[in-house]
C-alpha cells in the first residue's frame, strides 16, 4: 500500500462527507434538488431530494482543499470532486430507476461508483495500479459503510423509510 493510495482514499472519504458536514452547517437552506423535482417517464425522480445543489457545491469546494494538504493542486481536487459526484449521482439514478426512496441503502451501489470513478481518473497522478485501484474502492467502501453505520446511529444522517 502505498502513500499516494492512502492520500486518495482520504480525499474521496473527503469528498463524500461534504455534502453531509453542509447539510450539518446550513440546515434546510440551498438545498435545492439536482433534478429540481423532476421525474422520468418511470414515475421517479431523476436522482431524488437528497441530491442537492448544496452537496454538489460542498465537494467541488471542499475535495480541492483537502489535496492542497498533500502538495497536490486545487485543479486535481476539482477532477476528484468532479469524478466522486458523478458516481454519487450515477448511484442515485440506478437508486431511483429501481424504485428506491433517496437515502435508502443500497450496499455496494452506494460505495463502488463514487470511490471507482474518481480512482480511475487519478490511477496516473497518484501512481496506482489496477490493484491499487481495487483496493482503494474495497477499503471506501468497508469505511464508508462503518461511517454510514455510526451517522445513522448518531442521527446525523436521516433513516431510510
Amino acid at each position: 500500500m502505498t502513500i499516494e493510495l492512502l492520500q486518495l482514499l482520504f480525499i474521496i472519504i473527503i469528498a463524500n462527507g461534504a455534502p453531509i458536514l453542509a447539510r450539518m452547517l446550513l440546515n434546510n437552506q440551498l438545498n435545492t434538488a439536482v433534478d429540481f423535482g423532476a421525474k422520468m417517464a418511470d414515475g421517479n425522480p431523476i436522482f431524488g431530494t437528497s441530491k442537492t445543489w448544496r452537496g454538489i457545491l460542498a465537494t467541488l469546494l471542499i475535495s480541492p482543499i483537502a489535496v492542497l494538504t498533500f502538495g497536490y493542486t486545487a485543479e486535481i481536487g476539482i477532477l476528484i470532486a468532479i469524478g466522486t459526484i458523478s458516481g454519487d449521482l450515477f448511484s442515485s439514478f440506478v437508486k431511483r430507476r429501481l424504485g428506491m426512496a433517496p437515502s435508502n441503502k443500497a450496499p455496494l451501489l452506494d460505495q463502488i461508483p463514487e470511490s471507482l470513478i474518481p480512482a480511475l481518473m487519478m490511477m496516473q497522478i497518484f501512481n496506482l495500479s489496477l490493484l491499487g485501484v481495487l483496493f482503494l474502492v474495497f477499503a471506501f467502501t468497508v469505511i464508508d459503510m462503518i461511517i454510514t453505520y455510526f451517522l445513522y446511529h448518531w442521527r446525523i444522517l436521516r433513516k431510510p423509510c
